[in-house]
């Protein structure tokens, strides 16, 4: 990129992180109230008002298979449109950078997406012309300023910053790691360390494990809470799933812990032993619902992180999903906007499963359903009416041969059961294997009704 598109980016950036910054006192002091949306979205993120226009798919790459690329995918899911359930643009990155995680900043402006592998951090403009996002800036040196942080997962925003999770380091290559807080305009500010036995950083610990691993962050201003899980580090993720789960001292390298940390300060202040890997959380919406949830892979739990009123903030086990002795390997987790359901997507068995979480101390299975060969992300929209699945988990842990499905599928929810609306099979249109997914909107922006008109029709997609 030149120095004057460079430059422009930085200016447009810091303009809005000005405005977006001006949210600080409503955003730490009262809840927002969204109207639309993903329900796993930042309280600080602005929000879409009425039905989703488009879905982003981070998209890894694979060898031989089209341009071979990382990419991201754009698909129009308007039921309106002519051009539902159909692929309408795709942005590749240049070559594999095992392609997981990405998150919009506080103003919706930009998506920031992140590679595990290479470390590199795409962001993409998506409001200039929301169906048609385009990248502005990669960001390469993020282990080299974040003091050795590898693997960037969780793209979380704070008002005029984004909060990135590290998964490794580049010291040992183990799940030691830290959090990583950039300016919107992708400065980065400071790094933030997870707390160990050996540097428990001014943390209480309340069990037995202060294993130092991070994976997934989400906040509850209101409660100045922020709560951080763990997974494993960079040996593990771009290991050979099969080969991981026969070698012993790999499968030791998991972590089991949840950070409670104060929010205002990146003051780590309580670790819980939540065992087994516990990997997304995602935290009540209603203003008097003090609790998040997170569930483990390896164990196949449902943990309950809540305010008890004597002891602060607690841990506790309060499901099992499926039969945990044979690891179904529960993924992703979305929870809805009146808190009363929690979605779980389970890999192995490709199965997704709605829990009634109306007492989140006794969460009740009340439907499963077979998706796909494998399954892991899940995206549910704000009414409760709409939920998305994408299959990839990592490029070496998915399945082989025929199981190795790669989608994105539509679903309607009426309260009963899931009915398919539409489905992308990401292989035969050459696009990659399917990972997480982002909403975009034309209503989140001023955009010209001539750039919407001329969209009308699809343009060709080049393998």
């Amino acid at each position: 990129m030149s120095k004057l598109k460079n430059n422009n980016f930085m200016q447009t950036l810091l303009k809005t992180s000005l405005v977006a910054c001006s949210t600080l006192a409503l955003g730490f002091g009262m809840t927002i109230d969204a109207q639309a949306d993903e329900t796993c979205a930042s309280p600080y993120m602005a929000k879409i008002t009425g039905q989703e226009d488009f879905v982003y798919v981070w998209t890894l790459g694979v060898e031989g298979l089209g341009d071979e690329q990382d990419k991201l995918v754009t698909v129009d899911v308007n039921p309106k449109s002519p051009r539902y359930g159909k692929v309408i643009n795709t942005l590749s990155v240049g070559g594999r950078n095992e392609a997981h995680h990405s998150d919009f900043t506080d103003d919706r402006k930009f998506l920031w997406a992140g590679g595990l592998d290479t470390n590199k951090i795409f962001i993409f403009d998506v409001h200039t012309n929301p169906s048609k996002p385009t990248l502005v800036k990669t960001i390469t040196d993020f282990v080299d300023k974040s003091g050795g942080v590898v693997g960037p997962h969780s793209t979380y925003a704070l008002p005029g910053r984004i909060m990135i999770t590290g998964l490794s380091n580049n010291k040992d290559h183990g799940g030691r790691t830290a959090l990583v807080e950039y300016t919107n305009a992708g400065e980065y500010v400071a790094t933030h360390w997870m707390p160990t036995d050996t540097d428990l950083r001014g943390a209480v610990k309340t069990g037995k494990y202060a294993d130092g691993y991070g994976y997934d962050v989400r906040v509850l201003p209101r409660r100045n809470l922020m709560l951080t899980t763990a997974f494993t580090g960079w040996s593990n993720y771009m290991m050979d799933f099969g080969k991981m789960l026969a070698d012993p001292e790999a499968m030791k390298r998991f972590g089991n812990t949840v950070v409670q940390w104060d929010l205002h300060t990146k003051q780590p202040k309580k670790i819980f032993d939540v065992p087994g890997a516990p990997l997304e959380i995602r935290c009540a919406w209603d203003p008097s619902h003090n609790y998040c949830f997170t569930t483990t892979a390896l164990t196949s739990k449902i943990w309950l992180i809540y305010e008890d009123k004597d002891n602060g903030w607690q841990a506790k086990e309060v499901a099992d999903i499926g039969d945990p002795s044979k690891i179904p390997l529960p993924v992703d987790i979305s929870i809805s906007s009146n808190d009363k359901m929690l979605w779980v997507n389970t890999f192995m068995d490709g199965k997704t499963r709605a829990f009634d979480i109306t007492d989140p101390f006794k969460p009740k299975q009340v439907m499963e359903q077979k998706i796909g060969a494998q399954l892991n992300m899940v995206s549910s929209s704000w009414d409760g009416k709409r939920l998305y699945y994408t299959s990839s988990l990592l490029a070496n842990w998915d399945k082989k041969n025929q199981d190795n499905e790669q989608f994105l599928k539509a679903y309607s929810w009426d309260g009963k059961k899931l009915k398919e609306q539409f489905a992308i099979d990401f292989t035969k249109e050459k696009l990659g294997r399917a990972h997480q997914m982002r909403f975009g909107a034309y209503s989140l922006y001023t955009v010209k009704n001539d750039v919407a008109k001329s969209e009308a029709a699809p343009p060709a997609i080049k393998p």
